[in-house]
């Protein structure tokens, strides 16, 4: 078994999670979208833009427009990984599209909501650029750490992530509320601004996780056929799949209680907002609820894993989820909106490290190609949020509700516990640590 990475390895890839996650936060779960609908919503309160001559209601396009950009980067992302494990070039990747990503933020600045179109593009571009640098970052995890360390080293780059990304949302909200003093003309033009320093913070932390991630030895002196070599990484890996019934049907697992993780995590502010008409200072003090609230979740987890085992842990979670599900089709005040924030907050963080962690387990020991491997396992997330979030917006716009969007949520929870709980794991998945 090989050595684990020295802790500045570790300290350094955990902070991609602090670069990247003000993404997550701000620009997904909660100014972004506040300050979207505000700026798309007509004088007379019509919800309805007008989308390349399409009409429709404003929080359907940008579900849509989720499911777009995460449907591009689950095209692409296989090919990618392939070609950064045969080429030697996962850190090149990585870089690649956080600075996308990052650039795309920056840009949002200037959206004001003249032309929906310009806002709906660098959204989706930043989306792109997330996406597909989570592929390269999470496919670092085998390399700078031992099997028996992936619970804990995962849930530390959750943690920083949440704990970087609550300082940077602090600060915005702050020159939301009083822009005086920040010499700005009001809330809209700090909105924007708060996008602007997302951008800054992302592509500045990540200096820290690219001087401090090993380069890659390449494994193909001939560029020639690099591209051709991608693609056999790519089917090679999907035929290994059919001799790995465990983490076959984890990745199916994962896709259903996925499709409704994420879809939480990228549309509870615009529930928020239209079903329960939420001020955006307490659409914010929910989001911090829930990030505050996880970063204890995903240690306790990992910690729970440690005693009863990942899947034991992993089938509590999901449970957790189905019952806030249904408490979300009944919530109508504030209040009760914070709780159910705060039993989000503990499983949000959880499931997503120990999701992260268990399918590291599932991958062959000694495999070397370990881009590819998670290509599948971020494909995967892709395509449930593309799923996911679609089908959110398709049940909104045929009924005009998103409870019942929500409720439908539900449905994909219990399919993902059921595959879970009758998929047969291995010693190290299923016992604690020795």
């Amino acid at each position: 078994m090989k050595a684990p990475s020295s802790g500045k390895v570790i300290n350094g890839w955990a902070m991609y999670d602090w670069a990247n996650s003000v993404y997550s936060l701000v620009i997904t779960s909660t100014i972004f979208p506040i300050y979207y609908n505000a700026v798309t919503t007509g004088a007379s309160g019509s919800d309805q833009v007008v989308f390349f001559g399409f009409t429709l209601s404003n929080t359907v396009l940008y579900s849509y427009a989720i499911a777009a950009s995460f449907l591009i980067i689950a095209a692409l992302s296989p090919l990618l990984s392939g070609i950064a494990d045969y080429g030697g070039k996962k850190l090149l990747f990585l870089k690649f599209f956080a600075y996308l990503g990052s650039f795309a933020c920056a840009m949002l600045y200037f959206f004001d909501g003249s032309s929906i179109e310009y806002g709906i593009l660098f959204s989706m571009l930043a989306s792109i650029g997330y996406a597909g640098s989570i592929v390269f970052y999470n496919a670092y995890l085998p390399d700078i750490t031992t099997a028996d360390n992936y619970d804990m080293v995962s849930a530390r780059g959750f943690a920083m992530g949440y704990i970087g990304s609550v300082i940077l949302l602090l600060v915005n909200l702050v020159m939301i509320s009083t822009p005086d003093t920040f010499g700005l003309s009001d809330a809209s033009q700090a909105s924007r601004l708060s996008f602007l320093m997302v951008g800054i913070w992302w592509a500045g932390f990540a200096q820290i996780t690219f001087k401090r991630l090993p380069e890659q030895i390449s494994r193909e002196r001939s560029q020639d056929s690099l591209l051709k070599k991608g693609y056999l990484e790519i089917k090679k890996v999907w035929q290994s799949l059919g001799n790995l019934r465990a983490l076959k049907k984890f990745l199916l697992s994962f896709f259903f209680y996925s499709m409704g993780v994420q879809t939480v995590m990228y549309l509870a502010a615009s529930f928020g907002d239209k079903e329960l008409k939420l001020s955006g200072d307490q659409l914010i003090i929910t989001v911090l609820i829930i990030q505050l609230v996880a970063i204890g979740g995903a240690y306790l987890f990992a910690k729970i894993s440690q005693w009863k085992g990942n899947k034991f842990s992993l089938l509590t979670m999901i449970v957790i989820w189905i019952i806030i599900c249904v408490l979300a089709f009944r919530v109508y005040s504030s209040i009760e909106f914070y709780g159910l924030a705060f039993m989000v907050g503990m499983v949000m963080g959880g499931i997503q490290s120990l999701s992260r962690a268990t399918y590291s387990k599932l991958i062959p020991q000694g495999t070397v190609d370990t881009t590819s491997y998670f290509s599948f396992f971020d494909v995967t997330e892709k395509l449930a949020i593309v799923m996911g979030t679609l089908s959110y917006g398709l049940i909104e716009q045929f009924t005009g509700s998103m409870r019942n969007s929500t409720l439908a949520l539900g449905a994909f929870f219990i399919l993902g516990f059921l595959i879970l709980f009758f998929t047969k794991m291995p010693r190290l998945v299923r016992e604690a640590k020795a």
